[in-house]
């Protein structure tokens, strides 16, 4: 791995980093708006007081941290792949450019031994996993992977009750950030409640401590972030376009990993674009949770590097 030489400077020294996923730059997010809004995202972790290290795969090579090259590189080729965890070798070997999913995000971002790591919406176990198991490689890796994850809970055209039942098999925690119910992405409540809330980013902080202790930090933790009621879609808007998506899903014959994608920009055309700015918005304040939690966390005993 390649880490720059700022976040490598930060790690050495205890300093916060905050690791970011950049498939949503390169998959997520419209050219050119893309690339303005991850310096926006970076910017929200250095305001919280963290050093940004967005990760993805240039020319063979996993970087932790991009420079502003490297960044428009992600953001403006069309040659630019997704890749998970099972995918990185294979790119690599090939000397490929990819962008990072959450799983290959995490998986990364913990061997560069970064502890907090801030993304959209975490991936979950997909409808009608029963018949096809859909689930996503993002529950699986951070049933191994030692961060945490802040995000918007998953995606509501997920199972979300799926998801959560999986997260708990697969002895992951999951902690409410001020909230009492798990967050439903473009909603702040998906109707799932929780078992633990935390209320700040100490407590958050002491929450890692306690893990670090106890030996359970070789699992991670998901720290779920609603997202702010302003920004949150309007309920009725959101439920007519979920039902319509999911028809014209099952229309279009679409599967596998074209699911999410095909819906998200279901999502956006049929929202007239509320939907993209409700996935920027929420983006932004998990990078400032994010943000604050490392800080919180490299100001303990159990933050510094050894």
């Amino acid at each position: 791995m390649q880490v720059h030489p700022e976040v490598a400077a930060a790690l050495a020294a205890g300093r916060p980093v905050v690791a970011l996923e950049s498939t949503i730059i390169s998959h997520g997010l419209p050219r050119p708006d893309n690339l303005g809004i991850a310096r926006e995202i970076e910017q929200a972790v250095r305001d919280g007081g963290a050093v940004p290290a967005t990760v993805a795969v240039v020319d063979g090579t996993p970087r932790i941290g991009l420079d502003d090259e490297a960044l428009r590189e992600i953001a403006g080729s069309e040659e630019v792949v997704k890749v998970s965890v099972r995918d990185l070798a294979s790119l690599a070997a090939r000397r490929g450019t990819g962008a990072t999913t959450v799983a290959s995000t995490a998986h990364l971002a913990a061997r560069a031994g970064i502890a907090v790591f801030a993304t959209g919406g975490l991936g979950g176990v997909h409808r009608q996993a029963r018949d096809s198991w859909d689930e996503s490689a993002d529950l699986g890796t951070l049933s191994r992977t030692p961060i945490t994850v802040v995000c918007a809970g998953v995606k509501s055209i997920l199972d979300v009750a799926a998801t959560l039942e999986r997260l708990e098999t697969l002895n992951v925690g999951v902690l409410g950030y001020r909230t009492d119910a798990f967050p439903g992405f473009y909603l702040a409540d998906s109707g799932h409640r929780l078992d633990w809330r935390v209320d700040s980013a100490a407590e958050v902080a002491a929450v890692l401590r306690a893990r670090t202790e106890l030996g359970t930090d070789r699992f991670g933790l998901v720290v779920a972030n609603p997202i702010p009621a302003a920004d949150e879609l309007d309920r009725d808007l959101h439920d007519r376009t979920l039902a319509a998506g999911l028809v014209a899903l099952s229309r279009a014959g679409v599967t596998g990993k074209q699911v999410t994608p095909f819906l998200l920009d279901f999502f956006h055309r049929e929202t007239g674009g509320a939907s993209l700015t409700a996935n920027v918005r929420l983006v932004l304040n998990n990078a400032r949770v994010a943000a604050e939690i490392a800080v919180a966390y490299a100001g303990s005993p159990a933050g510094r590097p050894a």
